[in-house]
């Protein structure tokens, strides 16, 4: 599977659309300097939750969660085949192909209203709420929600890169995403997963990478936008790091951790430029 640098026309252009205009160059080279500790984590996609923890777990603005221990991929619509994940490597690496186990079933999740992504109406609902509490019952609705690829043959290797990472066979769970996202290139969460892994792993550039492709499926995912803005933190970036955790209000204004990060990152900026 390709991985963009940071520096990539690509990268430059993702990470444009999410924040603003962006100086991909210094910012790549922040990256490779700084070494980055390989630390479990919490599901990106849980990231901006209350409590959860911030990503990366370090001491950047407010608790809200990243990569380390990716929650159970399941099918709201019917339950994927349940196998036992191959112990190892992934089917590219000579275990028996997925396809044969479970033959690919994608398909529309069944909506009110034909075309609609089905946690449009969360999305809506959450931006209008500002009761924090019910505002997290809106997220992890729209987490499990975004959980089901629409295919159980990548709902089952999202299940085996779970029960890998788990077991700390990390390399086994990375192939078990590339060969989710070759599968299924516009299913968010395999991006959202293989972000948290790549960073856990101590690779901020690719999980950055992989960031700005969940982004680019879904600009919404504040999961993503948390896990974006806590790598920028670590990095010394600020000033993007703000904007990330703006555009997370803007998805999520109930969240009283990303208000706080907003506050101390703009009292950090503040006190600098005077």
């Amino acid at each position: 599977m390709r991985h963009f640098r940071l520096s990539s026309p690509f990268l430059v252009l993702a990470l444009s659309a999410a924040l603003g205009p962006v100086t991909a160059p210094a910012f790549a080279d922040d990256l490779s300097k700084r070494p980055a500790e390989s630390q479990p984590m919490p599901p990106p996609l849980e990231r901006g939750l209350p409590g959860a923890g911030m990503p990366p777990q370090a001491s950047s603005p407010p608790s809200v969660s990243a990569p380390g221990t990716p929650p159970q991929a399941s099918s709201p619509q019917s339950a994927p085949p349940q196998a036992s994940p191959p112990q190892g490597s992934s089917p590219r690496s000579g275990q028996p192909q997925v396809a044969a186990t479970a033959p690919t079933t994608s398909r529309p999740i069944e909506t009110a209203n034909a075309g609609q992504n089905p946690v449009d109406p969360l999305f809506s609902a959450l931006k209008r709420e500002r009761d924090p509490e019910k505002a997290k019952g809106i997220a992890r609705q729209i987490m499990a929600g975004m959980t089901d690829s629409g295919s159980a043959t990548v709902n089952l290797l999202m299940q085996w890169a779970t029960t890998a990472i788990k077991d700390k066979r990390n390399a086994a769970a990375l192939d078990f995403l590339d060969e989710a996202i070759d599968l299924e290139p516009g299913y968010p969460e395999a991006w959202n997963r293989r972000a948290t892994l790549n960073y856990v792993m101590g690779d901020r550039a690719k999980s950055m990478a992989d960031i700005a492709e969940v982004l680019k499926l879904e600009p919404r995912h504040f999961g993503a936008l948390a896990g974006m803005a806590g790598i920028l933190t670590e990095t010394g970036k600020d000033d993007l790091a703000l904007k990330a955790w703006e555009r997370y209000l803007d998805v999520y204004p109930a969240d009283r951790d990303a208000q706080k990060a907003v506050s101390l990152l703009s009292e950090k900026l503040a006190g600098t430029r005077t």
